[in-house]
């Protein structure tokens, strides 16, 4: 015949073994967050003291501010730079400009506009204030900003035809060579991204200021 503390005692028993089971399972995938965390940081320490390796997902990052300020610093900067491009001293203005003139300007808009949700309760909920302005949007107003900062490369090669060649081109013609130029290089970035970007040994210095800005 058993005692009740003996038939207690097997129900203690596995209890005790998911304690610590449960004990050892946090450990298990920290230790595992930790290898990832390691494994994408960079050996250089420049970038590893400059570039953080966490994240937080709770930020919001396609929001109206960051599409009206990204579009508004793509725009202006493509404007300004191609313009000032033929004058025999050109005038160039970087997106670190851009950079540091949209953070007060974030700051504004996230005081100013209203908090107000649309279409709520429906898939197209959105509002156009969600809170504080945040280095995610920072970030993607900055990469705009820095894909209108650089000359079309391609408009030389209108200007020349016209110029030194005395022939016209159609606005369709020149569009059509800007476009394919322009489309050819994001395409030949997009196939050596994983060779020259995305590993955690290659490295761009001049990048190393702007995010060091960001934090």
């Amino acid at each position: 015949m058993e005692f009740p503390d003996q038939l207690a005692s097997p129900l203690l028993s596995k209890t005790g073994d998911n304690v610590e089971e449960d004990h050892s399972s946090p450990s298990t995938s920290g230790s595992l967050m930790d290898s990832k965390l390691e494994e994408e940081n960079s050996p250089i320490k420049q970038v590893a003291m400059t570039v953080s390796t966490e994240d937080d997902p709770t930020l919001p990052v396609l929001t109206f501010r960051m599409w009206v300020l990204g579009t508004l610093s793509c725009v202006l900067l493509s404007f300004l730079n191609q313009f000032f491009w033929y004058r025999k001293e050109p005038l160039t203005i970087t997106a670190i400009s851009a950079q540091i003139a949209v953070v007060p300007l974030g700051h504004l808009m996230a005081k100013t506009i209203t908090n107000r949700v649309f279409f709520k309760g429906t898939r197209w909920e959105f509002t156009m204030n969600p809170g504080p302005f945040n280095v995610k949007e920072h970030v993607l107003i900055t990469i705009f900003a820095n894909s209108g900062a650089g000359t079309v490369y391609a408009i030389h090669i209108v200007t020349a035809v016209k110029v030194f060649y005395k022939k016209e081109l159609t606005f369709f013609v020149s569009l059509l060579v800007v476009m394919t130029t322009q489309v050819l290089g994001f395409g030949w970035a997009g196939i050596f991204r994983r060779y020259l970007v995305e590993p955690a040994e290659m490295w761009w210095p001049a990048n190393l200021v702007q995010v060091s800005l960001f934090r």
